[in-house]
């Protein structure tokens, strides 16, 4: 960890206590991304950011502020200061703001466990081109794509410091990198597209970009004439690319922050029955190699295993401390934040429970119905669970794929669509979101 990050911290908390706050905490972030598209072979943009942002939350009593600035003079972190003191001196009081109490930090921050960062070398640009210049012709290789919207491929690597003057102090690093490919397939008014991508920690985890340009190509390909489904009720297949959005559902209703303010269908229904039996949600926020991972979250509690949902049952909420406090009770360490505004609930990595079956089995089981490969908007009522999506797909007759289907909507309720769920076993296991294709009965499809 960069010590510039941590002094700049400590920095920003001195700051702050000359200006007359009564507590603070400070987050610094370093980082450093390039990005390289690609079309017809050659280069059409790259693009390279450097930079230091820094944020400071300071409290008054009661009442807190929070300013951020990318200019870390030391003249620019005493203005911060002052200008962070005097906007809580006017702020509203917040009953539930605070730091966390010293006997709740962490004192372990070591994350070398979690191998969140590559060693490897930053690759030179050369090489992200060349990347995106494979995909973009192994895409084109195969017939029926006309041309390839994008092929690009990119590398991240960043650095946090967070710290506080209850005594917490801890950082780490991240890269990603990643290389993506859409393509477009037919011509005039019976074009079709579809994409592919991979973001990895470690670039030797990456997917080649051939494997990338052909998954693309074929999925897009495959989308040729596509046309509108039945109307009626039927069941709904999500495939596995897109099956983790309806998890994603449920984890926004049990967010504390929805809860506490009263707007959640989930509201009061903690220790009921969410999912089918047999089905658990885990969120595990220490896998190596995985997005989603960190030893602490971003007020300094430590971070664990935990179960959202036991056995079908929904154990609780996903709370941060404000949100912990109005509901009068303990954080779950599920605080992100940046460093322009303050902490707020977020889940890490979760899996859910992966059946038996296969999705090819699946859809046998199915019969006749819709497979879901792509979704577009969304209407989603956060207090009744009411849902209704754009979608496209294939159709799917006595087990098979029969044609391709899009200009079609979704629609049922959040609620009874969990409750009848069954999971296939194909979950990509290194995603922050394992969830495998999900086999939904008797959605409502408006289609022709």
């Amino acid at each position: 960890m960069s010590q510039d990050l941590e002094k700049l911290a400590m920095s920003l908390l001195d700051a702050a206590r000359a200006a007359g706050a009564d507590a603070a905490d400070a987050m610094t972030v370093k980082g450093n991304s390039t990005m390289i598209d690609v079309r017809g072979g050659v280069l059409e943009s790259a693009e390279r950011s450097e930079g230091v942002d820094i944020g400071l939350r300071v409290f008054i009593g009661q009442r807190q502020a929070n300013v951020s600035s990318s200019d870390t003079r030391p003249e620019t972190l005493r203005i911060m200061a002052e200008r962070a003191v005097a906007m809580a001196r006017e702020a509203p009081e917040d009953p539930y703001a605070g730091l966390a109490d010293p006997s709740q930090i962490t004192r372990n921050v070591d994350a070398s466990a979690l191998e969140l960062c590559d060693p490897t070398p930053e690759p030179a640009p050369a090489d992200l081109e060349e990347d995106a210049r494979r995909a973009e012709a192994a895409a084109l290789g195969l017939q029926g794509v006309t041309q390839v919207q994008s092929a690009s491929a990119g590398y991240g690597h960043s650095q946090v410091f967070l710290a506080a003057t209850n005594g917490f102090a801890g950082g780490y690093q991240r890269t990603d990198r990643s290389t993506s490919c859409v393509a477009i397939a037919g011509t005039g008014t019976g074009m079709e597209r579809d994409y592919d991508g991979d973001t990895r920690i470690f670039q030797s985890d990456l997917r080649s970009p051939e494997e990338i340009g052909r998954t693309a190509a074929m999925r897009t390909v495959e989308r040729i004439g596509a046309r509108r489904p039945k109307t009626g009720a039927y069941p709904v297949l999500f495939d596995e690319r897109i099956a983790a959005s309806l998890i994603g559902h449920l984890l926004a209703a049990a967010n504390g922050a929805s809860i506490a303010r009263g707007s959640s269908w989930l509201l009061g229904h903690e220790g009921d029955q969410v999912l089918p039996s047999g089905l658990s949600l885990i969120e595990e926020p220490h896998r190596p190699r995985v997005g989603g991972s960190r030893p602490f979250d971003a007020e300094g509690l430590a971070t664990r295993r935990r179960a959202i949902v036991d056995n079908g049952v929904l154990t609780g909420w996903t709370m941060d401390l404000s949100s912990a406090r109005k509901l009068g009770l303990e954080s779950t360490a599920n605080a992100a934040r940046g460093t322009s505004a303050p902490p707020a609930p977020s889940n890490w990595n979760v899996s859910l429970t992966q059946g038996e079956k296969t999705r090819a089995e699946l859809l046998d089981d199915m019969g006749t119905g819709l497979l879901v490969t792509s979704m577009i908007g969304a209407t989603i009522n956060p207090n009744t669970g009411d849902y209704s999506r754009g979608a496209a797909g294939f159709w799917v007759e006595n087990g098979e794929l029969a044609y391709p289907v899009n200009e079609c909507t979704i629609a049922g309720n959040l609620r009874d669509m969990l409750m009848r769920i069954t999971p296939a076993n194909d979950a990509r296991g290194w995603l922050s979101r394992v969830v495998p294709s999900l086999l939904v009965e008797g959605l409502t499809l408006a289609g022709e």
